[in-house]
């Protein structure tokens, strides 16, 4: 099954989820203070200024890294099934990455931040 455009279902499905979990991730991540540890803001100025004031960070939660740290297990776990798929074992070496990157873009979902 050398076809870009043949993938066996369950890649497909395996790829889309971990779009999915990439998603959630970085959608949680926007949610959370700056800094893991508590940390003092700044004021423009005094340091990178490009960024402008940032406040004191009061850092995250025990649940939140927790919550971190459960989201990168599932996004590694994710990343191997898509990796150590058996149909790769059947794609040339001269074409894995362009069929590789080609899953990528037929299984992106359209609304990737959209909880599946």
């Amino acid at each position: 099954m050398t076809d870009a455009n043949s993938f066996p279902d369950d890649l497909l499905q395996l790829q889309e989820r971990l779009h999915r979990a990439h998603a959630e991730h970085r959608d949680y991540l926007d949610g959370l203070p700056w800094s893991v540890e508590p940390m003092k803001g700044w004021v423009r100025g005094e340091r990178y200024s490009h960024r402008g004031d940032v406040p004191d960070s009061p850092g995250w939660s025990d649940e939140q890294k927790e919550t971190v740290d459960r989201m990168w297990a599932d996004l590694r776990e994710l990343s191997v099934a898509v990796v150590d798929h058996p149909h790769w074992k059947s794609v040339p070496t001269d074409i894995l990455v362009k069929n590789r990157m080609q899953l990528k873009r037929q299984a992106r979902p359209a609304e990737v931040s959209e909880a599946a």
